[in-house]
């Protein structure tokens, strides 16, 4: 999930509530992060 906070965009788990990534200035980067943050959450171990 992309969140607005003072210093920029964060992408935190909707789950535990965790950083995952950022600050970035903007939306677009936090986007792209979340991309890879799912890409690898369901690529699964090795």
């Amino acid at each position: 999930m992309i969140v607005k906070r003072k210093d920029g965009y964060h992408v935190i788990s909707e789950k535990t509530r965790k950083n995952l990534g950022g600050p970035y200035k903007l939306r677009g980067e936090a986007v792209k992060r979340l991309q890879q943050v799912e890409y690898f959450k369901h690529k699964g171990g090795k």
